[in-house]
């Protein structure tokens, strides 16, 4: 029978509430209730008596649920209570806070379970996840691993993406640096060669692992993935940490001793307060907010998003952070032809950055590399202007960009997104604290 944490609320006559408790327990074992509010039917004073259980109240319905969560470890919770005590928005709250303790969250029409962790690894971990697609996990991500093996850390890298591969992949980026001509020749063998595995390896220069998976949940959970086997690979290389990728929204199926989330700052404030954000912020011990600049986010935006993620998690370390292009080769002196997933609105301010940090020309730009035909449609416009083709890992740079640079007889670099930190707390001292609570949580659960 499995342990159950009751909701209620002071809108039901509490004979009603009663009535059903006794229903719940034919099937389960009711170890308690939580009172979240309402008045109408039950007076304030009213105990545990009238219930025939405990009752934890809080200072509001949160501060219960969290308790009785604490208290009786249940393995979920089922929402007995109604509108107006509890809305629709707040009932994902709640569930979040069950979610976050890994506890599932049940009502009459609905069942939210939490992503499960389907492997435990031997290998320290730390969980690299987002609010969405196109945040920057992946550039990040590359930053988090270039920054510790700087420091003289070992790490791999366990990326799962919407294109990775059929088996689990390890590519010893450490070992090979990987070019253009030999992503070209992946993708010619039906290979999606910008894959989010290819770009750590190329970008970080640390071994990492691809995986592949199918759809997800509201909260995070994947339909199908590869991703298990992945991290049995990954845990093999004797390495101090494995670094765990999600792909969009989605949570990978490893269980993480520590966790960065990286959210979009043009998302805006759902992304954080509404539906699951509240339950990915729940998890994280640092936040990056992306794209944290004047041209992509207006400054009360902004603040809105930082106010509301303080006002879940008001101490918890937060960078604020954009990107800039860092292409991996020499291209001082050449007329270069751009293609970047960046907004339209970021593009000049961009390929100025192009031409003043690294002495080029910027005769062309898209940002259509994750639109194949608007990029085919540019690159031919602009056919003959440049003598060098710049393009992020991403999207179509292989199979569009460097195919029609190989044609057209020139060379294509590969350019990385380099985090540059605009405020907030410190990136590197979120990532050195992230690590020390990943090796700290695991000797701990390793005990």
């Amino acid at each position: 029978m499995s342990r159950i944490v009751a909701l209620i609320d002071g809108e039901h006559y509490p004979p009603v509430v009663r009535f059903a408790l006794d229903e719940l327990r034919r099937e389960h074992e009711v170890v308690a209730a939580a009172f979240i509010g309402g008045t109408e039917k039950v007076d304030a004073t009213t105990t545990g008596d009238t219930y025939g259980l405990p009752v934890v109240r809080g200072a509001d319905a949160r501060a219960a649920i969290v308790e009785a969560i604490e208290r009786f470890t249940p393995d979920e919770v089922v929402d007995l209570s109604d509108e107006p005590v509890v809305s629709a928005a707040g009932r994902f709250v709640l569930a979040s806070l069950a979610l976050a303790r890994g506890v599932a969250y049940r009502g009459a029409d609905f069942f939210f379970t939490p992503p499960q962790a389907r492997i435990e690894t031997k290998t320290p971990t730390l969980a690299i996840i987002g609010t969405g697609k196109r945040v920057g996990k992946t550039a990040l991500s590359a930053y988090v691993a270039r920054t510790l093996t700087a420091a003289g850390r070992r790490v791999v890298v366990l990326a799962m993406g919407r294109g990775g591969p059929a088996e689990p992949e390890l590519i010893l980026g450490d070992e090979v640096a990987l070019t253009t001509e030999d992503l070209l020749a992946l993708a010619r063998q039906g290979v999606h060669a910008a894959s989010d595995n290819y770009e750590d390896a190329v970008m970080s220069r640390v071994p990492t692992v691809g995986c592949r998976r199918c759809g997800g949940g509201l909260a995070g959970e994947t339909f199908f993935s590869n991703v298990p086997e992945g991290a049995r690979l990954a845990d093999t290389l004797g390495r101090e940490l494995i670094m765990v990728e999600g792909s969009g929204a989605a949570i990978p199926p490893v269980r993480a001793d520590a966790s960065l989330l990286v959210v979009g700052a043009r998302q805006g404030v759902p992304y954080v307060r509404d539906y699951f954000g509240p339950y990915r912020l729940a998890r994280a011990d640092g936040v990056i907010i992306a794209g944290a600049e004047e041209l992509l986010v207006d400054a009360h935006s902004l603040s809105a998003l930082v106010a509301a993620i303080r006002a879940l998690r008001e101490d918890i370390p937060l960078a604020l952070t954009t990107f800039r292009p860092r292409p991996l080769a020499d291209i001082s002196g050449a007329r270069v032809f751009f293609a970047t997933t960046a907004p339209a609105i970021l593009l000049d301010t961009l390929c100025v950055y192009l031409e003043e940090a690294y002495g080029c020309q910027v005769v062309a730009a898209s940002t259509a590399l994750s639109d194949r035909a608007a990029l085919r449609a540019d690159l031919r416009e602009h056919a003959g202007s440049f003598d060098v083709l710049v393009t992020e890992l991403k999207a179509a740079a292989i199979d569009v960009v460097a195919a029609a640079g190989a044609e057209a007889g020139v060379p294509t670099v590969l350019c990385d997104n380099e985090p540059i930190t605009l405020g907030g707390d410190g990136l590197d001292d979120m990532i050195g604290r992230a690590y020390r609570l990943a090796q700290g949580r695991h000797g701990l659960r390793s005990c």
